[in-house]
């Protein structure tokens, strides 16, 4: 999978950025810098394609996701981050998983798969359609949300499911609205507060 590591201070934790539709594996470089500069990070491409963009999974319209592939790239790219932990010596317990819209779609599914392993995560316009019957433990986990007023692609019964999604579980939530399906400015700094 084509991405990019930058090592900022040895035995630092590690950013794992994910973007959403259409992005590569830079664009949340500038929030990772923002959130803690002296944090090292992993930023990682999609490698499904959609009409020429980028994306971590297949669907077949908005909302409606390839529930098989999605199952199949979490695998995939939960694998890589082991292999790249390990080529770069860090431990998975100490990232913190950074996903905007797609991006934090694909971060839900892995967190739901790995409970053991993620441990935080900033999750900017999240979607996950779906009520999960299995109640993973995720006492031990932090997530901030930042979900959307207004938002056209994901309508708030759909963030407040996945608000519940993490709550049901016992995680400890921090969550922020802003309008539209967006990553602010202002929704940065307090996802950056809530890091530090």
């Amino acid at each position: 999978m084509k991405h990019i590591y930058k090592e900022n201070k040895k035995g630092a934790p590690v950013f794992i950025l994910l973007h959403g539709t259409g992005g590569t594996e830079t664009d949340l470089i500038s929030l990772a810098e923002l959130l803690n500069p002296e944090y090292n990070i992993l930023g990682i491409r999609g490698n499904v394609q959609e009409n020429g963009m980028n994306r971590y999974f297949k669907r077949h319209g908005e909302g409606k996701y390839d529930w098989e592939d999605l199952e199949f790239r979490g695998n995939e790219l939960y694998e890589f981050i082991v292999e790249k932990s390990k080529e770069h010596d860090f431990k998975l317990e100490d990232t913190v998983l950074v996903g905007f819209s797609n991006g934090s779609n694909i971060a839900i599914q892995m967190m739901l798969k790995q409970p053991d392993i993620f441990k935080k995560a900033a999750l900017f316009a999240p979607l996950y359609p779906a009520d999960v019957e299995n109640k993973q433990d995720f006492s031990d986990v932090e997530v901030f949300l930042s979900l959307g007023k207004g938002d056209p692609i994901v309508p708030e019964s759909e963030s407040n499911r996945v608000i519940r999604l993490f709550n049901e579980r016992s995680a400890d939530v921090t969550t922020a609205w802003v309008n539209g399906h967006s990553l602010t400015q202002e929704v940065a700094m307090e996802a950056k507060n809530w890091l530090n």
